[in-house]
C-alpha cells in the first residue's frame, strides 16, 4: 500500500530537484502536500519538465551546486529539513567518458558534501542517497545482482556512484551508526534503467526516440542487444520515498536496496524501441521505425556494458513491494506523455493523470 499522506506538512530537501527523477518526486509530493525544498544547478536540459511543469512557483528552488559545501551547509541550516533526498548527479555514461573529472568531483565529493551537511543538520531524521544499478562490477552474467555483490562500475559514471555508495557507508558507521554521533537511518537505492515523459537528455535511449520521430528520422540504435531493467520513473521514485518514511519509523530497515522491474521486464534495447514505435504510431498516427548503429562502419563507441539485471528480492520481501506498471505499460504512458508534448498540450495534466493512476494501483 501505498499512502503519501505521511509527508503532509514535513520538510523534505531534494537534491537535484531540477532533473528528470527530481522532478518527478517534487510534483508528487506537493500534490500531498509536503513542503518542498530544492536544491540543484539549472535544469540540465531545455526543455525540462522541471519548466515545463511550472514547479519552481510551487516550491522553493535554490540554485547552486552540490560541490560548493558553503552554500550547501547555509541551506541546511536555514531550511532545517527532516527528510533528504540526494539525487544530483552527473547521471550519463557517455558524457562521463568526456568529462571523467566533473563527474568524480560532482558525484563523490557532492555526497561528501551532503552527509557532511547531515552530519550537522539535528533536524533530519531520515536520508536517501540515490545511486544506481551501474554500481556492480559488471561480469556480464544473465542472473540479477544482489546487494552484497562487489561494487564497482567500469565507466567512470558507474565507478564514481560506486564511490558514493562507498562514502555513504563510511559516513553510516563513522558518525550516523551505534558509535556515532547520533542515530540516522540512511539508505543507498540502486535503481535500473527508468523511462518517463519530460526526459529531454542526450544519449539515453527514449529521449533520442523521441527527438528522432519528431524530426522524422529513423531512430539510430547504439546496440540494440543489450539488456537493461527498465521501469517507469514513478516505480522507483515511489520506492524512494516509501524507504524514506518507513526507515524513519523502523532504522533497523536502513541500508540498500535495489530498485528494478520484475525480469521480466529486463528486455534489448531493440525491443523497448520497436515498443515505442508502436506505441508513437497509435498516439500520433506517424509511422516510426529504427536503425542498428552498430552495423554502421567506421563506428567506434565508447564500452557499455552488455547485460545487466537486478535481483530486487530484498526490497519486494522488506517492504512488500511489487512494481505495479511493466516495461510495455511503463513505454505506453512515457509515449503518451510525448505525444502531448509534441502536440503542444499541457504536459503538467499528462502528468498528474498518470501520478493518480499509478497511486490508484499501489493504493
Amino acid at each position: 500500500m501505498m499512502d503519501l499522506s505521511f509527508y503532509r506538512g514535513k520538510k523534505i530537501l531534494i537534491t537535484g530537484h531540477t532533473g528528470f527523477k527530481g522532478s518527478w518526486m517534487s510534483q508528487l509530493l506537493l500534490r500531498e502536500g509536503a513542503e518542498v525544498y530544492g536544491y540543484a544547478k539549472q535544469p540540465p536540459t531545455d526543455p525540462s519538465m522541471y519548466e515545463l511543469c511550472g514547479l519552481k512557483t510551487e516550491m522553493e528552488s535554490i540554485e547552486g551546486d552540490v560541490r560548493d559545501l558553503d552554500t550547501l551547509r547555509s541551506v541546511f541550516l536555514r531550511v532545517k529539513p527532516e527528510f533528504v533526498v540526494h539525487m544530483a548527479a552527473q547521471p550519463i555514461v557517455r558524457e562521463s567518458y568526456r568529462n571523467p573529472v566533473e563527474t568524480y568531483e560532482t558525484n563523490v565529493m557532492g555526497t561528501v558534501n551532503v552527509l557532511e551537511c547531515i552530519r550537522q543538520t539535528d533536524s533530519v531524521n531520515s536520508f536517501l542517497n540515490v545511486t544506481t544499478d551501474k554500481v556492480y562490477k559488471n561480469r556480464e552474467w544473465e542472473w540479477g545482482y544482489r546487494e552484497n555483490e562487489e561494487l564497482n562500475g567500469y565507466d567512470p559514471y558507474s565507478n564514481s556512484k560506486s564511490c558514493s555508495e562507498l562514502v555513504t557507508d563510511s559516513y553510516r558507521n563513522s558518525f550516523f551508526g551505534n558509535s556515532g554521533l547520533r542515530v540516522l537511518p540512511i539508505t543507498t537505492a540502486r535503481a535500473g534503467n527508468v523511462i518517463g515523459g519530460g526526459d529531454f537528455a542526450a544519449d539515453r535511449i527514449i529521449p533520442d526516440c523521441v527527438r528522432a520521430v519528431s524530426s522524422g528520422e529513423k531512430i539510430r540504435v547504439r546496440n540494440p542487444y543489450s539488456v537493461r531493467p527498465y521501469q517507469h520513473v514513478l516505480e522507483p521514485v515511489a520506492a524512494y520515498l516509501m524507504i524514506l518514511k518507513r526507515q524513519w519509523e523502523q532504522p533497523e530497515l536502513a541500508g540498500c536496496y535495489n530498485v528494478g522491474p520484475d525480469e521480466a521486464d529486463c528486455w534489448e534495447t531493440g525491443r523497448i524501441t520497436t515498443e515505442f514505435c508502436k506505441a508513437w504510431k497509435n498516439h500520433t498516427g506517424k509511422e516510426a521505425d529504427w536503425i542498428d548503429l552498430g552495423k554502421e562502419e567506421n563506428i567506434k563507441q565508447p564500452h557499455e556494458a552488455n547485460f545487466l539485471k537486478l535481483d530486487c528480492t530484498r526490497l519486494k520481501r522488506t517492504f512488500d513491494w511489487t512494481p505495479s506498471w511493466t516495461a510495455k505499460m511503463a513505454v505506453e504512458r512515457t509515449v503518451e506523455w510525448y505525444a502531448e508534448y509534441v502536440q503542444g498540450k499541457n504536459v503538467r495534466d499528462c502528468t498528474e493523470r498518470q501520478i493518480e493512476a499509478f497511486l490508484r494501483e499501489k493504493r
